[in-house]
């Protein structure tokens, strides 16, 4: 497992694909390759191509269950249908950092990005998200995501 050092860049608003839902962390690792698998296939049906890596964005919600978004950045906005949907990546300054290994310990990821955050004298500005560039076949200790999380300064004169 490795973390390298968070960076930050500047980004513009991301039109997605994506597919949605409410599940317990225990429905998460099915119900993605579901949603990537029909998220892909609409963009295949509409002739459109994913621009970038498959996305995860989660939301904690007091019950302990994560609505939670997955699916592809595009090239522009779609109509959408029952299941996939559009949506947005926001853009904006971004501190990111990659995390090397298994999805079961990311979280040591977003707690070093959140340190990083801070000794910058900046905080979170909503919902962070991971990017997957590796798929989940092998040995883990080789997959790498992305943590990707939206912030602000926060201003000394207040």
């Amino acid at each position: 497992m490795g973390i390298e050092q968070p960076q930050t860049r500047t980004a513009v608003v991301q039109p997605t694909a994506v597919r949605r839902a409410t599940l317990a962390q225990a429905e998460l690792v099915n119900w993605f390759a579901e949603a990537y698998g029909e998220v892909a296939a609409y963009l295949g049906l509409h002739g459109l191509t994913p621009k970038g890596h498959p996305f995860a964005r989660y939301h904690v919600r007091a019950d302990g269950r994560f609505d939670v978004e997955a699916g592809f950045p595009i090239a522009g906005r779609i109509a959408g249908d029952c299941s996939v949907q559009p949506s947005t990546l926001p853009g904006g300054e971004l501190a990111v950092v990659w995390y090397m290994g298994p999805y079961d310990q990311v979280g040591k990821a977003y707690a070093t990005l959140a340190d990083w955050i801070s000794s910058q004298g900046g905080e979170a500005d909503g919902e962070a998200w991971e990017i997957y560039y590796e798929p989940p076949t092998g040995d883990p200790s080789h997959w790498r995501t992305e943590v990707v999380q939206p912030y602000h300064l926060v201003s000394g004169d207040g």
